[in-house]
């Protein structure tokens, strides 16, 4: 079903049904629209008794449920794993399709078009570690990809791989992907299966070079036996390496997957009829953990009757003038969301009516969210709680912030960003401050950050503590692979960050570019060089992106999370 097809499928509908014949419309999530007029077609029809309609849909939220309840209902779902995924695509080819022409590259070009198919639809299972979303690739990416290995080998043997690297990247796989950083990973696995390196006929094949696993050779024949059987010594179960994810990936996954069933039982817990009426007894007992904790986590502290200036234009230094922008609107927050529940406690009380304002707050609070009110002014974490702890936190921590940086102290302390509401303009603040000392153009710096000690090159620089590590391990010298044992994260040791300078060269041979990926999907873009003098990390920070270049000793492939503890999780792709 399509834009187009509706006249002809109610037609063939029909004449099926005065015929006794059977009938299959497919994709009808694609014109949930049209559904009413095929329910009104139905109820009208008088078909034979062996007159049978099947429909076929992926899931929906605007499935008509009518449809759904007046059919007999089936769910199919693929067996997972890259073992099952191959032998899905195997029976869809024929012997005769496999030895065409009797060529074994061709052969062997089709099992790694197979490989890496599953590959990019296995990487799914792993989001936001194996692709920052989920992509919908599919049986007809496939196919169209057969069709370009089948021209590949129509005429001379001068293998064109990049002609299939551009048609995969760009027209079929690539044309699904809308992030940078998945396209790179897409273009490193195109670059690494079709080549002649891996495709037979080239003396220069390493097995260290090749992308499958020790136990996968390939067969130097056209028979598509052979290939299944190559398939089916695979294990059942799939290892991460195979994914070129991390040994211990099933952890960080779990931890997702427990975070989302906690958020689908707390929708679950919701009451129904709760934030439609005001029910005394029912928001004493629901909002009553919420206020109990507000009141908690404000005792010993003044902040929801301290009295602050809105900072001048000639506050001093850029940083200082952002540190106290921040402990101002860190005020400002902490004392709205107090007045909010202030009303609503008297609401509840019975000393207050009940507003539009407080209906909307106790709404959210019943239902488990945070206010749109309270992440308007700061986009904190969805669970209502944990806003509330996040919130006074850095409240309280930007006030040693602001005594550091009055008495000058604030540069030459390990500072933790996760401290901040808004880390990223601390670094752009940094960076114009760095400007008007070096009396250059803030476009002619760039960013970096050095294991090794303090940058000499620097004018200004920060240590920056409170770093964690997921997907592998890191000292301050070398990254190391993680174990299928290893800790989902790790600490990392401080780093010294500043901005020089673009004059600092550095090979672009010893270059690898990875992202830097937040939960919150703040996309980010890594480099990975090798330096002398030791371990760098630079880049430009802007709005909400950043461009890195960090500097490690390490080899393999992998995945790992740089992680500012409840705030911000970046992963590099290696």
């Amino acid at each position: 079903m399509g834009q187009g097809q509706a006249d002809i499928a109610i037609q063939t509908l029909k004449e099926c049904a005065r015929n006794g014949e059977w009938l299959c419309l497919k994709n009808l999530h694609l014109v949930t629209a049209w559904l009413p007029v095929l329910e009104k077609e139905l109820n009208i029809l008088q078909p034979k008794s062996n007159f049978r309609l099947w429909l076929t849909a992926e899931v929906h939220p605007k499935f008509t449920p009518i449809l759904l309840q007046s059919s007999l209902k089936i769910t199919y779902e693929a067996p997972p794993g890259l073992k099952k995924n191959l032998l899905r695509t195997y029976e869809s080819w024929t012997p005769e399709q496999i030895s065409h022409k009797g060529l074994v590259s061709r052969a062997q070009s089709l099992f790694c078009l197979a490989w890496f198919h599953a590959v990019c639809q296995e990487r799914r299972n792993y989001i936001p570690q194996g692709w920052t979303k989920f992509y919908e690739f599919s049986l007809s990416d496939l196919r169209a990809g057969f069709e370009i290995i089948d021209r590949l080998f129509e005429g001379t043997q001068d293998f064109q791989w990049d002609f299939v690297h551009g048609l995969l990247e760009n027209a079929i796989y690539g044309g699904r992907i809308d992030n940078i950083f998945d396209l790179r990973i897409l273009r490193s696995y195109l670059e690494q299966f079709f080549n002649s390196r891996v495709i037979a006929g080239s003396n220069s094949r390493s097995r260290k070079m090749s992308p499958f696993p020790s136990q996968v050779n390939l067969p130097n024949s056209c028979s598509i036996i052979d290939y299944r059987n190559v398939i089916e010594s695979l294990p059942e179960d799939d290892k991460p390496g195979f994914l070129g994810l991390p040994a211990n990936i099933d952890r960080s996954s779990q931890r997702i997957i427990s975070s989302q069933v906690i958020s689908q039982l707390r929708i679950l817990n919701r009451s129904v009829t709760a934030g439609s009426k005001f029910d005394r007894e029912i928001w004493t007992n629901e909002l009553s953990p919420v206020l109990n904790l507000w009141k908690k986590l404000n005792t010993g502290s003044a902040l929801i009757h301290q009295k602050v200036l809105p900072p001048s234009e000639r506050q001093g230094s850029p940083v200082l003038s952002f540190i106290i922008l921040e402990q101002f609107n860190a005020i400002r927050l902490v004392q709205s969301i107090h007045q909010s529940l202030a009303a609503l406690s008297k609401v509840i009380r019975g000393t207050s009516l009940l507003t539009l304002e407080v209906q909307t707050l106790a709404t959210a609070l019943l239902n488990q969210e945070c206010p749109m009110n309270w992440q308007n002014k700061w986009e904190g974490p969805e669970d209502p709680m944990q806003y509330l702890r996040a919130v006074v936190a850095r409240a309280i921590a930007i006030q040693s912030w602001v005594e550091k940086a009055e008495k000058q102290t604030l540069l030459s302390d390990t500072l933790d960003l996760s401290e901040l509401f808004h880390p990223d303009t601390f670094l752009n603040a940094l960076r114009q401050d760095t400007a008007r000392t070096m009396a250059c153009s803030m476009d002619n710096l760039k960013c970096i950050a050095s294991w090794k000690g303090k940058i000499t090159e620097a004018k200004l620089q920060v240590k920056i503590g409170g770093l964690q590590l997921e997907g592998c391990s890191f000292d301050g010298n070398r990254l190391s692979e993680s174990q299928h044992d290893s800790p989902s994260v790790s600490a990392v040791p401080p780093c010294y960050m500043a901005w020089i300078s673009q004059v600092l060269n550095y090979l672009v041979s010893q270059s690898v570019h990875c992202p830097l990926l937040t939960l919150k999907s703040i996309l980010s873009f890594v480099k990975l060089k090798k330096r002398k003098n030791g371990f760098i990390r630079q880049g430009k920070w802007q709005k909400i992106r950043c461009y890195f270049t960090i500097l490690v000793n390490f080899s393999g492939s992998g995945i790992c999370q740089l992680q500012i503890p409840d705030e911000k999780i970046l992963i590099f792709n290696f």
